[in-house]
Protein backbone atom coordinates (compact mmCIF):
# COMPACT_ATOMS: atom_id res chain seq x y z
CA UNK A 1 0.00 0.00 0.00
CA UNK A 2 1.21 3.91 -1.14
CA UNK A 3 1.53 6.38 1.22
CA UNK A 4 -1.14 8.23 -0.77
CA UNK A 5 -3.72 4.98 -0.45
CA UNK A 6 -3.04 4.92 3.34
CA UNK A 7 -3.47 8.82 3.80
CA UNK A 8 -7.20 8.13 1.70
CA UNK A 9 -7.75 5.32 3.86
CA UNK A 10 -7.61 7.71 7.13
CA UNK A 11 -8.68 11.43 5.64
CA UNK A 12 -11.63 10.43 3.72
CA UNK A 13 -14.13 9.66 6.52
CA UNK A 14 -13.28 13.06 8.43
CA UNK A 15 -14.60 15.23 4.97
CA UNK A 16 -17.38 12.11 4.21
CA UNK A 17 -20.49 11.21 6.19
CA UNK A 18 -20.86 7.36 6.08
CA UNK A 19 -23.71 5.43 7.03
CA UNK A 20 -23.26 3.64 10.24
CA UNK A 21 -25.23 1.91 12.37
CA UNK A 22 -26.53 3.58 15.49
CA UNK A 23 -24.27 3.55 18.87
CA UNK A 24 -26.34 2.10 21.30
CA UNK A 25 -28.02 4.61 24.05
CA UNK A 26 -25.20 5.94 27.05
CA UNK A 27 -25.89 4.87 31.01
CA UNK A 28 -27.20 8.94 30.66
CA UNK A 29 -29.81 8.40 27.73
CA UNK A 30 -30.94 5.31 29.61
CA UNK A 31 -31.62 6.84 32.46
CA UNK A 32 -33.69 9.97 31.09
CA UNK A 33 -35.43 7.12 29.18
CA UNK A 34 -36.26 5.65 32.83
CA UNK A 35 -37.15 9.14 34.07
CA UNK A 36 -39.95 10.01 30.94
CA UNK A 37 -40.95 6.23 31.49
CA UNK A 38 -42.02 7.26 35.33
CA UNK A 39 -43.39 10.63 34.49
CA UNK A 40 -45.47 8.90 31.56
CA UNK A 41 -46.31 6.51 34.40
CA UNK A 42 -47.55 8.66 37.13
CA UNK A 43 -49.42 10.76 34.18
CA UNK A 44 -51.68 7.85 33.43
CA UNK A 45 -51.92 6.88 36.91
CA UNK A 46 -51.98 9.94 38.54
CA UNK A 47 -52.79 8.36 42.16
CA UNK A 48 -50.25 7.10 44.79
CA UNK A 49 -51.04 3.85 45.92
CA UNK A 50 -49.33 4.65 49.79
CA UNK A 51 -51.94 7.14 49.25
CA UNK A 52 -55.51 6.40 48.32
CA UNK A 53 -57.35 9.19 49.85
CA UNK A 54 -55.62 11.61 46.75
CA UNK A 55 -58.14 10.08 44.69
CA UNK A 56 -61.05 11.53 46.94
CA UNK A 57 -58.94 14.33 47.39
CA UNK A 58 -58.75 15.40 43.20
CA UNK A 59 -62.63 14.35 42.53
CA UNK A 60 -64.11 16.23 45.49
CA UNK A 61 -61.94 19.50 44.76
CA UNK A 62 -63.09 19.00 41.01
CA UNK A 63 -66.54 18.74 42.54
CA UNK A 64 -66.05 22.31 43.88
CA UNK A 65 -64.56 23.33 41.21
CA UNK A 66 -67.69 22.57 38.81
CA UNK A 67 -70.45 25.65 38.70
CA UNK A 68 -73.28 22.86 38.63
CA UNK A 69 -72.45 21.77 42.01
CA UNK A 70 -74.32 23.48 44.69
CA UNK A 71 -71.47 25.29 46.59
CA UNK A 72 -70.35 26.91 43.31
CA UNK A 73 -74.24 27.62 43.09
CA UNK A 74 -74.46 29.01 46.51
CA UNK A 75 -72.21 31.99 45.60
CA UNK A 76 -74.20 33.33 43.14
CA UNK A 77 -77.53 33.68 46.19
CA UNK A 78 -77.92 37.07 46.98
CA UNK A 79 -77.29 37.67 50.87
CA UNK A 80 -80.26 37.48 53.05
CA UNK A 81 -81.49 39.66 55.81
CA UNK A 82 -79.84 40.08 59.12
CA UNK A 83 -81.51 38.82 62.07
CA UNK A 84 -81.13 38.95 65.42
CA UNK A 85 -83.27 38.74 68.69
CA UNK A 86 -83.78 42.30 71.34
CA UNK A 87 -85.12 43.18 73.79
CA UNK A 88 -88.43 45.77 73.29
CA UNK A 89 -90.38 47.41 75.70
CA UNK A 90 -93.33 49.86 74.90
CA UNK A 91 -94.29 51.78 77.88
CA UNK A 92 -95.72 55.11 78.56
CA UNK A 93 -98.02 57.53 81.60
CA UNK A 94 -101.55 55.81 82.12
CA UNK A 95 -103.27 58.86 81.80
CA UNK A 96 -102.89 61.16 79.43
CA UNK A 97 -99.22 60.07 78.18
CA UNK A 98 -97.26 59.27 74.77
CA UNK A 99 -95.61 55.84 73.93
CA UNK A 100 -92.36 55.41 73.98
CA UNK A 101 -90.26 52.51 72.27
CA UNK A 102 -87.34 51.18 73.46
CA UNK A 103 -84.65 48.37 72.52
CA UNK A 104 -82.18 46.78 74.40
CA UNK A 105 -79.37 44.27 73.01
CA UNK A 106 -79.43 42.51 76.97
CA UNK A 107 -81.96 43.23 79.44
CA UNK A 108 -78.94 43.83 81.54
CA UNK A 109 -77.93 47.30 80.03
CA UNK A 110 -79.72 50.17 80.81
CA UNK A 111 -78.41 52.24 77.95
CA UNK A 112 -81.11 51.10 74.79
CA UNK A 113 -79.62 51.17 71.90
CA UNK A 114 -83.00 53.35 70.70
CA UNK A 115 -85.49 54.78 71.94
CA UNK A 116 -88.35 56.49 70.19
CA UNK A 117 -91.05 58.66 71.99
CA UNK A 118 -94.07 58.54 69.72
CA UNK A 119 -97.05 61.02 69.39
CA UNK A 120 -99.49 58.30 69.68
CA UNK A 121 -101.48 58.33 73.46
CA UNK A 122 -101.28 55.18 75.10
CA UNK A 123 -104.80 55.08 75.38
CA UNK A 124 -105.19 54.97 71.73
CA UNK A 125 -102.29 52.27 71.01
CA UNK A 126 -104.41 49.98 73.61
CA UNK A 127 -107.62 50.39 71.71
CA UNK A 128 -105.48 49.59 68.46
CA UNK A 129 -103.90 46.45 70.33
CA UNK A 130 -107.47 45.39 71.36
CA UNK A 131 -107.63 44.35 67.28
CA UNK A 132 -104.60 41.99 67.58
CA UNK A 133 -102.61 43.66 64.76
CA UNK A 134 -100.54 46.73 64.81
CA UNK A 135 -98.12 48.05 62.33
CA UNK A 136 -96.69 50.90 63.41
CA UNK A 137 -94.24 52.54 60.35
CA UNK A 138 -92.17 55.17 60.67
CA UNK A 139 -90.75 56.89 57.57
CA UNK A 140 -87.97 59.58 57.13
CA UNK A 141 -87.35 61.75 53.91
CA UNK A 142 -83.78 62.28 53.67
CA UNK A 143 -82.95 63.14 49.77
CA UNK A 144 -80.57 65.05 49.37
CA UNK A 145 -79.43 65.93 53.02
CA UNK A 146 -77.60 64.97 55.60
CA UNK A 147 -79.52 62.09 57.07
CA UNK A 148 -79.00 60.30 54.01
CA UNK A 149 -75.35 59.44 55.08
CA UNK A 150 -76.18 58.70 58.89
CA UNK A 151 -76.89 55.69 60.38
CA UNK A 152 -80.62 54.62 60.31
CA UNK A 153 -81.07 54.74 64.22
CA UNK A 154 -79.48 58.56 64.21
CA UNK A 155 -82.37 59.55 62.23
CA UNK A 156 -83.35 62.66 64.83
CA UNK A 157 -87.12 63.10 63.70
CA UNK A 158 -89.50 60.38 61.87
CA UNK A 159 -93.22 60.87 60.20
CA UNK A 160 -95.58 57.98 62.04
CA UNK A 161 -98.07 55.81 60.46
CA UNK A 162 -99.91 53.23 62.46
CA UNK A 163 -102.10 50.78 60.42
CA UNK A 164 -101.87 52.76 57.69
CA UNK A 165 -102.84 56.21 59.42
CA UNK A 166 -100.50 59.10 59.35
CA UNK A 167 -100.63 59.87 63.56
CA UNK A 168 -97.94 62.60 63.83
CA UNK A 169 -94.29 62.04 64.28
CA UNK A 170 -91.53 59.99 66.41
CA UNK A 171 -88.50 61.70 68.01
CA UNK A 172 -85.61 59.80 68.67
CA UNK A 173 -84.37 60.39 72.94
CA UNK A 174 -81.78 59.99 74.77
CA UNK A 175 -81.99 57.60 78.00
CA UNK A 176 -82.39 59.99 80.65
CA UNK A 177 -81.40 58.94 84.79
CA UNK A 178 -85.60 58.29 84.89
CA UNK A 179 -85.99 55.91 82.19
CA UNK A 180 -82.35 54.29 83.61
CA UNK A 181 -83.95 53.89 86.37
CA UNK A 182 -86.88 52.14 85.10
CA UNK A 183 -85.51 50.35 83.04
CA UNK A 184 -83.41 48.93 86.19
CA UNK A 185 -86.31 48.08 87.86
CA UNK A 186 -87.48 45.89 85.09
CA UNK A 187 -83.99 44.09 84.50
CA UNK A 188 -85.29 40.41 85.81
CA UNK A 189 -88.48 40.92 83.38
CA UNK A 190 -87.77 39.02 79.79
CA UNK A 191 -91.33 38.88 78.67
CA UNK A 192 -94.59 40.17 80.38
CA UNK A 193 -96.96 43.10 80.82
CA UNK A 194 -98.20 45.54 83.77
CA UNK A 195 -97.91 48.61 85.90
CA UNK A 196 -95.13 49.84 87.55
CA UNK A 197 -95.96 52.21 90.33
CA UNK A 198 -95.87 55.22 90.92
CA UNK A 199 -91.91 56.53 91.60
CA UNK A 200 -90.73 53.48 89.42
CA UNK A 201 -88.30 56.63 87.66
CA UNK A 202 -90.93 58.04 85.17
CA UNK A 203 -92.51 60.67 87.42
CA UNK A 204 -95.17 60.60 89.91
CA UNK A 205 -97.90 58.35 87.84
CA UNK A 206 -98.03 55.16 87.38
CA UNK A 207 -95.99 53.76 84.03
CA UNK A 208 -98.03 50.72 81.65
CA UNK A 209 -95.19 48.65 79.96
CA UNK A 210 -95.13 45.38 77.70
CA UNK A 211 -91.84 43.86 76.90
CA UNK A 212 -91.31 40.89 75.12
CA UNK A 213 -88.45 39.88 72.97
CA UNK A 214 -88.35 41.26 69.36
CA UNK A 215 -86.57 39.74 66.26
CA UNK A 216 -84.98 42.42 64.46
CA UNK A 217 -84.58 42.34 60.76
CA UNK A 218 -82.17 44.44 58.96
CA UNK A 219 -82.72 44.50 55.44
CA UNK A 220 -80.79 47.44 54.38
CA UNK A 221 -78.63 50.82 55.39
CA UNK A 222 -82.17 52.17 55.04
CA UNK A 223 -84.82 49.56 56.26
CA UNK A 224 -84.84 47.76 59.46
CA UNK A 225 -88.03 46.30 61.80
CA UNK A 226 -88.58 44.72 64.86
CA UNK A 227 -91.25 42.20 64.95
CA UNK A 228 -92.93 41.08 68.24
CA UNK A 229 -92.39 37.16 69.32
CA UNK A 230 -95.04 35.64 71.68
CA UNK A 231 -93.65 33.29 74.23
CA UNK A 232 -96.71 30.73 73.41
CA UNK A 233 -95.99 30.81 69.83
CA UNK A 234 -99.46 30.85 69.21
CA UNK A 235 -101.75 33.28 68.53
CA UNK A 236 -101.67 36.49 69.87
CA UNK A 237 -100.60 40.00 69.70
CA UNK A 238 -99.10 40.96 66.22
CA UNK A 239 -97.16 44.29 66.53
CA UNK A 240 -94.42 45.09 64.32
CA UNK A 241 -92.33 48.34 63.63
CA UNK A 242 -90.66 49.40 60.53
CA UNK A 243 -88.03 52.21 60.27
CA UNK A 244 -87.86 53.22 56.40
CA UNK A 245 -85.82 55.80 54.70
CA UNK A 246 -86.16 56.89 51.55
CA UNK A 247 -83.99 58.83 49.31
Amino acid sequence: MTKIDALRRFLLPCFHQTRTAPSPPTAAAKKRLSTSLLDDHNTKNPTNPENPQDENHDSSSSAAASPTTPTATALFVPPRSSRTMVIGTIFGHRRGGHVWFCIQQDRLCTKPSLLLELSIPTSALIQEMQCGLVRIALESNAAESELSRCPLRSVPVWTLFCNGRKLGFAVRRKATQQNRAMLKTMQNTTVGAGVLPCGSGFGSEEIMYMRANYECVVGSADSESFHLINPDEGPGQELSVFLMRSK
